[in-house]
């Protein structure tokens, strides 16, 4: 289980990756991030069901797929899967090596694991930020 240091660390994370600020998101325990891009009554539980079925891995179809992006403003990396709102920040200290390979893998057990327990540990709830439309 993740400790409230570690919580802090990836709402800061995910705080620097994510492009547009007036965009909400919602933080699952492994550090999976489901950015909301038609946010809509209770955020959490929106966030839940989308990470439900895009969350889990069933090896063989597209729910295994994975892609690797080198994170530009911090260390380590971010891990897509089949859902373009679904994505899962993987730490330099955590692969067991550093090519796409691990790197993915790491992301994809985090995404399945955060897709199965569903842990919310943070709420980012920009629907009232200054500009959002």
């Amino acid at each position: 289980m993740m400790n409230r240091v570690d919580t802090e660390i990836l709402i800061g994370v995910w705080r620097r990756l994510l492009v547009d600020p007036r965009k909400s998101w919602v933080l699952f325990e492994n550090g999976t991030c489901v950015v909301l891009t038609a946010p809509d009554g209770d955020l959490a539980e929106q966030a839940i069901a989308l990470l439900a079925e895009f969350g889990p891995v069933y090896a063989g179809t597209p729910a295994g797929d994975f892609g690797v992006i080198d994170a530009r403003d911090v260390d380590g990396w971010v891990v897509t899967g089949h859902h373009h709102d679904v994505l899962t920040y993987v730490a330099p200290d955590e692969p067991g090596g550093q090519d796409n390979l691990a790197v993915g893998m790491c992301g994809r057990s985090k995404r399945h694991q955060d897709g199965t327990e569903l842990n919310v540990v943070h709420v980012e709830d920009q629907r009232g930020a200054a500009g959002a439309e």
